[in-house]
């Protein structure tokens, strides 16, 4: 299993929006990352230079949005429906998605995700992906 480190993220997310700018072949990763970073401006600045973004802290006590932390977490929902999984995710993304729309669902998805993590962090127990699909079907609701 591959786990890359903030850095190889970042440089990761800087890479595919210099791609996007140059009219470069993207891989099929690099289009989906390049196409959430379209919708997100307000972090068009912060991809500029990898260096950059690799030495930057966007720690809490910071008060900054830490784009890389955002778009990894639209990435991972984005796997997560392409694959149904979490079993259930899919049909509830796509319920939400008709409601809000694909950015605004996936940014209420969000919410769920990091609430599960946080749980299972604090606790100290495995993700609960059934908490996880519960929250989102609310919110469909």
């Amino acid at each position: 299993m591959f786990t890359p480190s903030s850095n190889d993220v970042r440089r990761f997310f800087c890479e595919a929006w210099r791609k996007r700018r140059a009219g470069e072949i993207l891989t099929p990763m690099d289009a989906i990352a390049a196409d959430w970073i379209d919708q997100h401006p307000e972090y068009h600045d912060a991809l500029l230079d990898a260096d950059e973004a690799v030495a930057r802290d966007y720690s809490v006590e910071g008060g900054q949005p830490n784009p890389f932390l955002h778009l990894s977490m639209h990435l991972s929902i984005a796997e997560q429906v392409s694959v149904d999984q979490p079993r259930g995710i899919k049909a509830a993304h796509d319920a939400l998605a008709a409601r809000i729309g694909e950015h605004d669902a996936h940014h209420e998805i969000m919410e769920c995700l990091g609430e599960m993590m946080w749980t299972s962090q604090r606790s100290g127990l495995p993700p609960d992906a059934e908490a996880y699909i519960e929250c989102v079907r609310k919110r469909v609701r």
